[in-house]
């Protein structure tokens, strides 16, 4: 029996949809990838507490970690606690260490699960970051927690670099004492200002050729601490220029959710095999997780049409959900987990449940279906007509 609700438009009228009923693909088991794929995991909000959403983090432990054992049982990492839309917008350092902490711990109960868990400067207000060196020691008190409870690291842009640094060169300052003294090959993070306004500039200038000559100067003195790179600037020819630049052996972890299906798959070109495609870090894996991990199945064995296949569908659905303001892409993320009955609510650390319209989550429900991403269709229309008629959409 055909699924029907009745959906609002961006002209404010409301329209029959009815799903197509496509069943989402099924990932085989025990297939090895060979890309390295993370995906930035959101947070369960727990809606029970009694708190100020805007104010104050309330997390549902269970629930969250619950979802990271998810993504393992798929065969994708987790790059823990570093998601803009959760660290600076709702998640503080304390609770963001706890976090650590728990996936850290569970992922050791799950072989071969891998995370890397984001080292910042969050707890160091931007205002009361005066020096550079007040940023190293705020990286430095992050990284040590984080190495004292056995974890990798995913060195994060920094708001108070973006402020205090006067050149390229206190960058490189800060970036080779921080990479100096890791004890295990890290991810460099570099965000764009779509994601984060208070990054813009970062590296020291707004060229962003410029700025990847300072970044690739950096990994250059230190290939042996730097596992890769995580760019997120949603342009797919300054990612693939960087990628041919990198040394052998250092990965470009893609972080284009615009483009991500094609940067994957790879071109290549270049003398090590790292140079010639992209792994991934991505904030969209997270609610794309069961195709994402069949795809990267197929490409492991040489499926390139199927990959494609797959994969392509979901790259609309991840352009809306990353659409401007960007930084606003993780109330898609969880609208989709709560869709797909990966947990009980919509509501979200920071209240950010309330930043995207109806119009836009409406669309958001069209296009997961168009990607064969509803794994319980009549959960997902059931649960879309309840948000519909809290906002008064009968």
């Amino acid at each position: 029996m055909a699924l029907t609700l009745k959906l609002p438009t961006r002209a404010g009228a409301l329209e029959t949809y009815t799903l197509r009923g496509t069943a989402p693909v099924k990932p085989a088991r025990g297939v090895k990838f060979n890309r390295i794929a993370y995906s930035a995991a959101h947070v369960v909000g727990d809606p029970l507490a009694a708190v100020d959403p805007w104010l104050q983090s309330a997390v549902d432990w269970d629930a969250t970690i619950a979802y990271r054992q998810h993504l393992w049982s798929l065969g994708l990492g987790v790059a823990e606690a570093m998601d803009t839309a959760q660290r600076g917008m709702g998640m503080d350092w304390p609770t963001s260490l706890e976090l650590i902490r728990r996936s850290t711990d569970a992922a050791r109960d799950v072989p071969g699960a891998l995370v890397a868990s984001g080292c910042g400067t969050d707890h160091l207000a931007v205002e009361d970051a005066k020096s550079v060196d007040d940023v190293i020691r705020a990286y430095e008190e992050q990284m040590a927690a984080i190495e004292k409870l056995g974890g990798r690291l995913i060195v994060m842009a920094s708001r108070a670099l973006a402020q205090v640094a006067q050149s390229p060169a206190d960058y490189e300052r800060v970036y080779d004492r921080i990479l100096a003294q890791a004890r295990q090959p890290v991810i460099l993070h570099w965000l764009g200002d779509m994601f984060d306004p208070a990054l813009a500039g970062y590296w020291g200038t707004k060229d962003t050729d410029a700025a990847m000559d300072t970044a690739l100067g950096i990994i250059a003195a230190h290939p042996s601490k730097v596992d890769g790179i995580k760019i997120s600037l949603l342009d797919k020819d300054k990612e693939i220029a960087m990628r041919r630049r990198l040394p052998a052996g250092v990965r470009m972890y893609t972080g284009d959710d615009f483009n991500y299906a094609e940067l994957i798959a790879g071109d290549g070109f270049g003398q090590d095999p790292v140079q010639g495609r992209s792994d991934a870090l991505l904030g969209i894996f997270d609610a794309i997780a069961p195709a994402a991990s069949a795809a990267l199945g197929e490409l492991a064995q040489g499926n390139l049409e199927k990959f494609h296949a797959i994969l392509g569908p979901t790259v609309p659905l991840s352009r809306h959900i990353f659409a401007a303001p960007t930084r606003f892409y993780k109330t898609g993320v969880v609208f989709v987990a709560w869709l797909n009955g990966h947990q009980k609510h919509f509501t979200m650390v920071g209240g950010q449940q309330s930043a995207r319209s109806l119009p836009h989550l409406a669309e958001l429900f069209r296009l997961a279906d168009a990607a064969n991403l509803l794994e319980q269709p009549e959960l997902a229309v059931r649960r879309m007509k309840a948000l519909l008629a809290v906002h008064g959409v009968e």
